[in-house]
């Protein structure tokens, strides 16, 4: 088993997306972390077309990491939606026994500096804990008058933060990469669901997001040492944080200083979509015309 691996679960959607973080890490990655993708049996071969034979990675099925669960039946992903079963799926990567810890990315991830092993582990070999309380991003949502995405988070942490009978403060690690260890996520299994009968899928929906479960359960059971850091890429939740940003003048050139990558959300990049556009015409105008509010409002 590897100390160390970088993952990605994606689908054709993302497919652009994908293979612009993979162009990513074969510029930066100077130590040569093993990278896993996973994709459904379905589009794999979609994938290695887009792709082609240079790229490297290591290819794993969703269906063999929902199947590494003895208590779930195959197919249970077409039964949710697939944000719900993408985050199931991530968060179930550890069963292959492939890595001790992995890195895991979404597919608009993009790194922009060298990386090594010692960015995600630390001298002892236990992975870094990306977490904090989020105040900075709390405080600009908060500047902007956009209170509905401050409550929705406010309220996945109380959530989740119930399910574990914990009080206190509460913590996020909202954007990727995830530095996930085995051990946690085993102690989750092994400590939480298992004694109540219940697999990862049970728990898992849209107000218990799958890295708010890996940080209470890492507080509850303790499966490896605490060593917190903050963020490891710069993440543009929605495009009006963006423009402010921008405004202020925060360019991607500057962002190595504090960052090893960026995130440009795909639900509002949508120009990197692949395959047939979904969006009717009209649909596609009005979003157009909604953001270019946004960008006027940055200036107010």
């Amino acid at each position: 088993m590897r100390d160390l691996v970088l993952y990605c679960k994606t689908y054709s959607r993302d497919f652009l997306r994908v293979k612009r973080l993979l162009a990513s890490i074969d510029q930066f990655n100077v130590e040569n972390i093993p990278v896993y993708i996973s994709t459904s049996e379905a589009e794999r071969e979609e994938l290695e077309r887009l792709l082609g034979a240079t790229t490297q990675y290591h290819w794993v099925s969703d269906e063999s990491i929902i199947g590494s669960n003895p208590k779930v039946t195959l197919g249970i992903e077409k039964s949710r939606s697939g944000s719900l079963a993408q985050q199931a799926i991530k968060a179930e990567f550890w069963r292959l026994g492939i890595s001790e810890n992995y890195v895991c990315l979404d597919s608009d991830c993009i790194f922009i500096k060298d990386f090594r092993h010692s960015d995600f582990i630390s001298a002892d070999g236990s992975p870094y804990t990306v977490i904090y309380q989020n105040k900075e991003f709390f405080q600009l949502a908060k500047n902007r008058a956009r209170d509905k995405v401050i409550n929705n988070l406010v309220n996945e942490g109380n959530a989740v933060k119930a399910l574990f009978e914990r009080t206190g403060p509460n913590y996020y690690c909202p954007c990727p990469p995830f530095i996930w260890s085995a051990k946690v996520w085993a102690s989750l299994d092994q400590q939480y669901l298992q004694p109540r009968g219940l697999s990862f899928w049970d728990i898992s929906n849209k107000d218990h997001p799958e890295t708010l479960l890996y940080l209470e359960a890492l507080l509850k059971y303790r499966a490896i040492p605490l060593y917190p850091i903050e963020q490891l890429f710069r993440i543009y939740y929605y495009d009006w944080q963006y423009f402010l940003l921008k405004r202020l003048g925060e360019r991607q050139s500057g962002l190595n200083v504090n960052y090893l990558g960026v995130i440009y959300q795909s639900n509002w990049e949508s120009e990197l979509d692949y395959g047939v556009q979904r969006k009717s015409l009209p649909s596609r105008l009005l979003r157009k015309a909604k953001r270019l509010a946004r960008y006027v409002q940055s200036y107010f």
